[in-house]
């Protein structure tokens, strides 16, 4: 119920009980008003007999008849409590009202509240959907982007891979032509340099032959002069040849003579198969000797290294200064070529005989343009013949140029730029310059091309020896060197 009824039912209740005439007294709480009806006062008659005694009065009335103030009294209690009665059944009437009311006004508001709070969030709810569903859009076009993106870098990576790999071969083709170049301008300026000698020699030799024209000229001219006086002169000297006839026999006799009388033995020059054997007889130093090849009449010179580990190793190779070119053919490096006292290559033929008649060790000495030394050393060691093309046997290996060998597999075959044995198809002869036991090309080739110090450019034809410097070698000085193995 409202207050205004509340207000409406006490007044109806006021009227009813009690006259409109009385005093009334109002009173606001809230939205209600109240208004209360005081009861009437009448005026107090005087008491009658009233005396003024000095006797004690009793509390308690005189059980005399109650007078009207008594009961006027009764009635106000009377009234008094039925207005208590009222009050209280207002109050709690009030009460109820008031708190089912506020209840309801407090329903009402968090009703109110929680559908308008609904409706926030449904509201709250479409819209986040909305955000959602563009967010969404919005990922799957950048996903697609991206993606479209990636295929483009994945693309542009292959594309530069394939031009990479295409500059690769470029470069690798143009440094190949630029060594081969190199090599073919050093062939050149080696060959000019040669033949420019030679052209000096012929040019000497052809002056020297107009000079003996000359000379023999001037000769036939006398020789013709005195040919006349010489036919006349033709008796005397048919006589005195005569005598010199008879003079000649009897010089003959006697010599026979002589020879039958003397049978004195000439004696034999001393003969070495090799340089161990030169450094057992007592020769200390290092040179060129001839030695008598085993099992052969032939005599050859060969430089003898009396200093290294011992001494008597026969040289069978020699680089120090690139001053012989060592792109040579088959023929050259059977029969060898170069100064025994400098830059050469013994000859295959020769150390396959030499090499064969008895097991020799190998020794190879290397040293690059900082002055580092090491040396790779092969306890047996020797080559076949032409017939098999010089095939290289090497075991044992030991040194300090690597931990493992460079010299290719036993049974390789030598080859030159004008007879490839090697077993790749790439000519490794022409490729890497030089004649050398290459297989597929392989770790090693003493035989490159002689590149100076100063050089500061690695080039695949020149000197290598991989496993001790790896493809950067710049060497120096190389020798190849060999002494049987019981020395």
């Amino acid at each position: 119920q409202s207050p205004f009824s509340c207000v409406c039912f006490l007044s109806a209740l006021t009227r009813n009980s009690i006259g409109s005439e009385r005093q009334q007294h109002s009173v606001q709480h809230g939205p209600c008003s109240y208004t209360f009806i005081l009861p009437e006062v009448e005026h107090c008659q005087p008491l009658k007999d009233f005396q003024v005694t000095n006797t004690l009065q009793r509390d308690s009335p005189p059980e005399a008849e109650p007078s009207w103030q008594e009961t006027k009294l009764e009635s106000l209690e009377s009234a008094m409590e039925n207005n208590t009665q009222w009050l209280q059944k207002l109050e709690n009437f009030i009460q109820e009202n008031v708190r089912s009311g506020m209840e309801e006004m407090k329903r009402a508001a968090v009703h109110t509240q929680t559908a308008a709070m609904l409706e926030m969030g449904t509201n709250l709810l479409s819209q986040s959907a909305e955000q959602t569903r563009k967010l969404t859009d919005v990922e799957t076009q950048v996903l697609n982007q991206t993606s479209r993106l990636e295929i483009q870098l994945l693309e542009y990576s292959l594309f530069t891979n394939r031009l990479e790999k295409h500059i690769l071969l470029q470069t690798q083709e143009i440094s190949r032509l630029s060594d081969k170049n190199s090599f073919l301008e050093q062939r050149l300026l080696a060959l000019e340099a040669r033949y420019g000698k030679e052209l000096q020699g012929l040019e000497s030799e052809k002056q020297q032959l107009q000079e003996l024209l000359e000379r023999q000229s001037r000769l036939v001219s006398q020789l013709q002069g005195e040919l006349g006086s010489t036919t006349l002169n033709s008796t005397s000297l048919q006589k005195q040849q005569a005598v010199l006839t008879d003079t000649v026999q009897q010089l003959l006799a006697m010599v026979n003579h002589c020879n039958e009388i003397s049978n004195v033995p000439k004696e034999e020059p001393l003969s070495f198969r090799d340089c161990a054997e030169i450094r057992q007889s007592g020769v200390t130093e290092s040179g060129i000797y001839s030695i008598r090849l085993p099992n052969s009449t032939q005599t050859v010179k060969v430089f003898c290294d009396m200093k290294t580990r011992g001494g008597g190793w026969t040289v069978l190779q020699h680089r120090t200064n690139g001053s012989v070119d060592f792109h040579r053919g088959w023929r050259d490096y059977k029969l060898g070529f170069g100064e025994l006292s400098g830059e050469h290559w013994l000859g295959n033929d020769i150390i396959h005989k030499l090499t064969s008649s008895q097991e020799y060790s190998l020794h190879v000495q290397l040293k690059d343009r900082e002055g580092n030394e090491a040396f790779s050393q092969y306890e047996h060691f020797y080559i076949d013949g032409e017939e098999n093309n010089y095939s290289l046997h090497a075991e044992h290996f030991s040194g300090t140029a690597g931990r493992t060998s460079s010299l290719t597999h036993t049974g390789t075959q030598f080859s030159t730029k004008d007879r490839d044995n090697d077993r790749c198809t790439c000519k490794c002869s022409q490729l890497a310059s030089g004649g050398w036991w290459f297989e597929a090309c392989g770790p090693s080739n003493l035989n490159g091309i002689y590149y100076p110090a100063s050089s500061s450019v690695v080039r695949y034809n020149g000197i290598k020896w991989y496993y001790w410097k790896g493809p950067n070698l710049m060497a120096t000085t190389t020798t190849m060197m060999v002494r049987p193995a019981n020395f």
